[in-house]
């Protein structure tokens, strides 16, 4: 356990790249034997799961009874460049131009995040990081295998397929919640366009409600006007029109709906169609649609308004508030900065290990200490805004809606290490008379530290 507590503080002090090296050299055990360092991940000394689940804990104990628990999915790869490490393959790259697909050597991850609030709606959330899985591919046999080689692969590859991972991985955690105290709340998870598929909506356990966005040429159904006196009941009316279709008519009025997107509110326009069914999903989801009209925006001041794509939308809670539906739906956006920063900043992938369970588990670690950092930070300043680092002059003197990682990292060092160095955070702004001068220039090491940015 003390180990890893160190290991976990090597991480987020490391300023150069997060490998196992790199984490010992942060804590000071670059003169000693390393090689329980890297057992700690190898075996089963340490199980990262159970991290994952102080993490959904705390989020519980800091939303109130009557706010929705909210959970966003989604998967992402890490680039590596060793072809022995467990679980790489060739991935298409999300990076890449949309005229080119590229190809890049990668593992595979499934993450959930819980969304963690102040309040129920128009408000800034961060996505806390409560379980990291390791979704790799199966192997593809050679051209001399066997039938039955063939036959096996092609089982494993619908059991590790990304759907019925993601699906098995919201089982879990509805599990835990229930566990954990929020039995008889309901988990709404929002996901992407790859997995609002059959195998997610057939299968959903009890208490989840998946927000997902559909085709805009997708085939859904009204409710049959009448019920049959003989044989089986009707379960799917007559074909409503396609989502584009619903967009583009005008017989359905737009509805203005509020809600909190890149740090204010925004007034959006939508259109809802309820008590819809779709074959996908099955007859088990009365299903409510929800077209959002594109935003238009512009470039720069005077510019032409351009306009983004427009959104489609399905939940599987018919009586969802519009509301709180659309604000779950944008809140999303948080996952995707956590695989920016926990990549680019934590160092996400950066360990060159090749086991196979060091190669799920260490990345999961670094995800765990991500939320970790982010929870402390919710915690800490929820009642004291005061306890940020002084801010560089050109940046705006006011509080930020959400810290950023860096922020944050930055100022967890700098209550580690100001006491070592013998400086005070208020020390950063008294010396800056002294450097006014070109003259009297110098580098401020403590600085260069504290304000570090990877």
């Amino acid at each position: 356990m003390e180990r890893a507590k160190q290991m976990g503080y090597g991480i987020l002090t490391c300023i150069g790249r997060v490998t196992v090296t790199g984490i010992l050299i942060a804590i000071g055990k670059q003169f000693v034997d390393w090689k329980a360092a890297y057992q700690l991940f190898k075996g089963e000394r340490m199980n990262v799961q159970k991290l994952f689940e102080v993490s959904s804990q705390v989020c519980l104990d800091n939303l109130d009874p009557d706010q929705m628990i909210i959970a966003h999915m989604d998967d992402t790869i890490i680039r590596k460049v060793g072809t022995k490490v467990f679980g790489t393959s060739w991935r298409r790259d999300p990076l890449g131009p949309a005229f080119h697909t590229n190809f890049i050597w990668a593992q595979r991850f499934i993450q959930l995040s819980l969304s963690l609030h102040d309040k129920e709606m128009n408000c800034q959330s961060r996505a806390i990081p409560v379980d990291f899985y390791h979704c790799p591919s199966v192997k593809k046999p050679s051209k001399k295998a066997t039938e039955e080689e063939i036959m096996g692969y092609k089982e494993a590859k619908k059991a590790q397929n990304l759907s019925v991972n993601g699906l098995e991985r919201v089982k879990l955690l509805r599990e835990r919640l229930d566990q954990q105290g929020a039995k008889g709340r309901e988990l709404i998870v929002s996901v992407d366009g790859g997995y609002t598929n059959e195998t997610i909506l057939k299968n959903l356990p009890k208490g989840v409600t998946v927000i997902g966005r559909i085709r805009k040429d997708a085939h859904l159904n009204y409710l049959p006007e009448t019920e049959k006196t003989k044989g089986r009941h009707r379960v799917y009316g007559e074909e409503a029109p396609t989502p584009e279709q619903i967009r583009m008519s005008n017989d359905i009025p737009w509805t203005e709906v509020v809600a909190w997107a890149a740090g204010k509110c925004h007034t959006f326009n939508v259109k809802i169609i309820k008590s819809l069914r779709w074959r996908t999903a099955g007859e088990n989801h009365l299903l409510q649609l929800v077209v959002i009209r594109p935003l238009g925006y512009r470039l720069k001041k005077g510019s032409k308004i351009l306009y983004r794509n427009p959104a489609y939308i399905i939940c599987t809670d018919n009586e969802l508030f519009i509301e709180k539906l659309l604000q779950a739906y944008i809140w999303r956006w948080e996952i995707e900065v956590n695989f920016r920063e926990e990549k680019t900043i934590n160092g996400c992938g950066d360990a060159q290990v090749r086991n196979e369970i060091s190669a799920a588990k260490l990345p999961a670690f670094v995800v765990v200490m991500h939320a970790f950092i982010h929870l402390a930070d919710y915690i800490t300043t929820k009642n004291n805004t005061n306890i940020t680092l002084p801010k560089a002059k050109w940046e705006k003197k006011v509080p930020n809606q959400r810290a950023s990682t860096n922020n944050i990292l930055n100022l967890f060092r700098g209550h580690i290490w100001f006491d070592k160095i013998g400086k005070s955070f208020s020390d950063f702004v008294n010396n800056q008379h002294i450097i006014q001068s070109t003259n009297n220039s110098f580098n401020l090491c403590s600085n260069a530290v504290f304000y570090v940015r990877k």
